[in-house]
């Protein structure tokens, strides 16, 4: 090989190695681009008497700088970075909604019973009467602002899942578009890898990681993607879209789905638990709604179950202004009952109602009733405790709820859902708007079923004194004690989540640097790097400079 073709060869090295530096540099803030670096080897050399004469340099590949552990390692706490700071966004809001102790529930129970306290020492004085009823009014309403509230987070939580479920697709879509680029460009130059396809693949696979946790398996040159327990949303040259349906058992509840295909290649969606999907905003937002959504608009309708049936049944033993016995106190509902979508036709749908007299076994549980042909079975949800209901001819009673069966026809694996307390908030009102109905008087005898009088304050006094009564919780929880600890367990809730989320984006930072060690692009060095292969560049020139000048002097040498 003579001197123009070695300078030839070391100009095309160069060129190429300045060239990828100039790309790593333009590159250097794209997100998920890894540092490319041109690998060359010795072109050989041709044997002589005088020895082996090398025949210079040549490119055999650019190959990135990439670590698969340490970008996995990136992209799972991403994910789980990702589902913290969404559930914390949302939890956040009950945070300030219930925190506030100087204005809301927790002053205004404490007003309401000031208020009682008022009646029971002036039983007869319509202006403490008309105090009392103006704050059952505004405890009631406070009450319902907050479920309120819920239940508006409860849509917004919906609208988040469907949203985020339709960016999952998209991003399932660019995947597959980048699966079959790359496959193309193997099948073009085999022996070449497409690197900044195989990046921006990378880095849509960890921005799909930071929407619901994925696992991605790499074979033939395509990643597949796995959610949950293993269902395939990206296979091959399929890919099986999620979708946002009611769930089944719950329609207010958006559920997330998984597609299949039936026997005629048609996609047939499938429920997925909320249990199942872990990690990104997906996962954050279901976390969210079982944890702190559901428990703690449970919570809110078991206080106003605590007040109102306990008002209830304590004002029916006293006597009004009249005489007449006391009727309610407060308008209470019923346990809401959902019969499963997938029930048979004639299962049809249980009443409920709350079982008098065990007000303190009401818990802040949802139930679900199963018939297996033969007997039912009742389990807590989320909790997943399975109890054994109290049977009374049709009735079954269990955590002082009654369900009534009767006229009922269900089939083996029929199923409903029980909310003793979901929806108790929301239908709290008073029940009085005459003051002179408040029973604030006690028997004038006891046993006698007659009022004692407008100057007797005996039932007030009793009605007041449920203030620090046990009425909740078997007994252990006074009304306002039941808010208190709401507010605790949403507090402790928001406080845990803040921690884990400073603790986690330490340990994205730390992957991230990690990761940026490895395959992140140093300006400095590059720089450095352009100065070497300019260097280069102009030496491999300078070899056919040399070259062209010693043709022209053996062409002189003719002359």
């Amino acid at each position: 090989m003579n001197l123009a073709n070695l300078g030839k060869a070391g100009l095309l090295v160069a060129q190429n190695r300045l060239q990828t530096a100039g790309h790593n540099i333009n590159n250097a803030a794209t997100a998920g681009y890894s540092r490319q670096t041109v690998l060359s080897q010795t072109a050989g050399a041709t044997p002589t008497s005088g020895g082996w004469i090398g025949r210079g340099v040549q490119a055999v590949s650019v190959q990135r700088s990439y670590d698969n552990f340490l970008q996995n390692q990136l992209t799972s706490s991403l994910t789980r970075g990702a589902a913290l700071k969404t559930y914390g966004d949302q939890v956040s809001q009950i945070n300030n909604l219930v925190a506030d102790r100087t204005v809301g529930i927790s002053p205004g129970i404490q007003k309401f019973f000031d208020s009682l306290d008022a009646v029971a020492s002036a039983p007869a004085d319509v202006a403490a009467r008309q105090e009392l009823i103006g704050q059952a009014n505004s405890l009631a309403a406070q009450i319902r602002d907050a479920n309120a509230f819920l239940d508006s987070q409860r849509v917004n939580v919906n609208t988040q899942i469907d949203t985020t479920v339709t960016q999952i697709n998209s991003y399932l879509d660019r995947i597959q578009d980048l699966n079959r680029q790359i496959t193309t460009a193997k099948a073009t130059n085999p022996d070449q890898p497409p690197n900044d396809l195989l990046d921006q693949r990378d880095q849509l696979v960890s921005e799909l990681g930071q929407l619901v946790d994925v696992q991605a398996y790499e074979q033939d040159d395509r990643v597949s993607i796995t959610i949950g327990n293993g269902q395939t949303v990206l296979g091959g040259d399929s890919i099986y879209y999620l979708e946002a349906h009611p769930s089944k058992a719950d329609p207010s509840r958006l559920a997330v789905h998984y597609t299949t295909k039936d026997a005629a290649g048609n996609a047939v969606p499938i429920e997925m638990e909320d249990k199942r999907i872990t990690g990104g905003k997906l996962g954050g937002l279901l976390t969210f709604r079982s944890d702190a959504l559901d428990a703690t608009q449970n919570d809110l309708g078991r206080v106003a179950l605590g007040i109102s049936i306990a008002l209830n049944e304590q004002h029916a033993k006293g006597f009004d202004l009249s005489g007449t016995p006391g009727g309610q106190f407060f308008n209470v509902g019923t346990p809401k009952v959902i019969g499963n979508e997938k029930n048979s036709a004639t299962a049809g749908t249980p009443t409920a109602a709350y079982v008098p007299g065990e007000l303190s076994k009401i818990t802040n549980q949802d139930y679900r009733v199963e018939f297996d042909g033969t007997n039912y079975k009742v389990t807590r949800v989320p909790e997943g405790t399975t109890i054994s209901p109290t049977i009374n001819g049709t009735k079954l009673s269990f955590d002082g709820v009654e369900i009534e069966t009767a006229g009922m026809a269900p089939a083996a694996n029929d199923s409903w859902l029980v909310q003793p307390t979901r929806d108790a908030a929301a239908a709290m009102t008073v029940a009085i708007s005459d003051p002179a109905k408040i029973a604030a008087a006690g028997e004038s005898a006891p046993g006698s079923g007659v009022g004692a009088g407008t100057a007797n304050g005996d039932n007030a006094l009793e009605l007041a004194a449920l203030r620090d009564k046990k009425v909740l919780s078997n007994g252990t929880l006074g009304m306002n004690e039941a808010y208190s600890q709401l507010v605790n367990v949403v507090a402790v809730k928001t406080q845990q989540n803040t921690t884990a989320q400073k603790a986690q984006e330490t340990l994205i930072a730390q992957n991230f640097s990690a990761q940026q060690a490895v395959s992140g692009v140093n300006l400095d060095e590059e720089y450095i790097n352009l100065q070497q292969f300019q260097d280069q560049y102009r030496a491999a020139a300078r070899l056919i400079d040399t070259a062209s000048t010693l043709f022209d002097t053996l062409l002189s040498l003719r002359n």
